[in-house]
This record gives structure tokens, sequence and C-alpha cells, in this order.
């Protein structure tokens, strides 16, 4: 059996199966990418709870693992050359898993960096225009009398879900026919952004039909379905 005690991540979230690959998370749509991707690959992984409301994310133990305090993050006890890995930041856990489950992530080199290139895109531009809109609209952003900077951040995402809605036109997902990682990170963050945030109405989301599209075959997924609820 694999030895993670020398991690002090494990000393708060103990590892019952600690020959799996430990998860360390909630289900936000950075967090609900990893779960997502791992309930499609079938490797097996154990998920254990960040609870912000309790700052678990700025607990020593976590920090250990994820100076950046965010999740998600993974220990992998069977890393390269069978050696334990740890990893933070969601794009680089998405290639990563990807790579080791040999699934998701073209291995003609051409398409690999298309896939890379969609994955950047949701990581520099839909995650933090997506999450600033909703601030502004749903958080403490919506009692500012100023309206200007909710605008600016209507006006990308518009910009952002345009570019999404003609890679669409006549795609079944981002890279064509193939599912992939690059829509693996995209659809749980246009499924926040016209759910929980509710700002469906405010970016005109019946304007972009292909994105509309994709998006509930994405939903309709058993393993995405999974995902979106892990960890409980």
């Amino acid at each position: 059996m694999t030895d993670l005690s020398s991690y002090p991540i494990t000393r708060k979230w103990p590892a019952l199966y600690p020959d799996r690959i430990q998860l360390y998370s909630l289900p936000t749509p950075n967090g609900v990418k990893v779960s997502i991707l791992l309930e499609e690959t079938g490797l097996p992984y154990e998920a254990h709870k960040v609870d912000f409301a309790s700052n678990d994310q700025l607990s020593p133990e976590f920090l250990s693992l994820n100076p950046n305090n965010k999740i998600p993050a993974i220990l992998d006890p069977q890393g390269p050359g069978g050696q334990p890995l740890a990893l933070f930041e969601s794009g680089a856990i998405l290639l990563y898993l990807a790579d080791k489950a040999g699934a998701f992530l073209p291995a003609d080199p051409a398409k690999r960096y298309e896939a890379i290139q969609w994955l950047m895109f949701q990581m520099g531009g839909i995650g933090p225009m997506f999450g600033q809109l909703g601030f502004f609209h749903k958080f403490a952003g919506k009692d500012y009398e100023d309206k200007r900077p909710r605008d600016r951040y209507v006006a990308e995402s518009q910009r952002l879900l345009t570019v999404l809605e003609r890679q669409l036109d006549g795609r079944d997902w981002l890279l064509g026919k193939d599912y992939s990682i690059a829509d693996i990170a995209s659809f749980p963050w246009v499924r926040n952004l016209i759910g929980f945030y509710g700002a469906g109405e405010l970016v005109q989301i019946q304007n972009y039909p292909n994105v509309l599209r994709v998006l509930e075959a994405f939903l309709a997924r058993p393993a995405v379905q999974r995902g979106l609820s892990i960890p409980g």
C-alpha cells in the first residue's frame, strides 16, 4: 500500500484508499472540471471536500499542497515513474489526467495543441470573465450604483460566447466530433453563468444557440452528471 504520510494534507484529510488519486475540491466550475474528467476516464480516486466556509483552503495542510490556496488540487500516489505527484491548477490537472488515461486529449500533435489552445482560452478568458460578471451581478457587486464595471464584464462575456458560438457552428464539440478536456473545462462555466449566477438574460444567452446545444449535450453525459456533485 502506498504511504502518503509524508504529505501534510493527508493529516487533515486522511486517505481511506491511499493507492487512489486524492482529489481536494468543491463542486464549483473549476472543481468539477477534475471530478468530471475522473468520472469520464474511470481513473480510481478519492474525493475530499475543501470547505471554504471553514477556511480549509487557508489551512497549513492545504497550503502544503497548493500554495495558491485554490481548489482543485490532487495527489496521485502513482505519478510519473511510480512516484507520488502533487498538482494544483485545474488546467494542469486536466492535461495530466488526460495523458495518464490516454483519453480526451488527441494523440496527434496538431490536434493536441488545438485542444490545449481551447483549454487556455477557458483558463484565461471564460473563467475569469464569467466569474467577475457573477460577482457584479449576483454577489456584492450588485450593490454598486455605478454599473460600468458590470457592463464591462457583460460585454466581454458576450464576446467570449460569440467566439464559442462560431467555433461550435457545425461541430459537435469544440474540436469537432471529438469530446475533449476543452469541453470539460468550458461548459461548467457556461452552466454556472446562466444557472448559478442567473446571468443568462443579462448576456442574452438565447443569441448563442450552438453554445446552448452543446451545453445540453454536455449535461446529458452520465459522467458529467455524476461529476457535477463531487465532492458531495
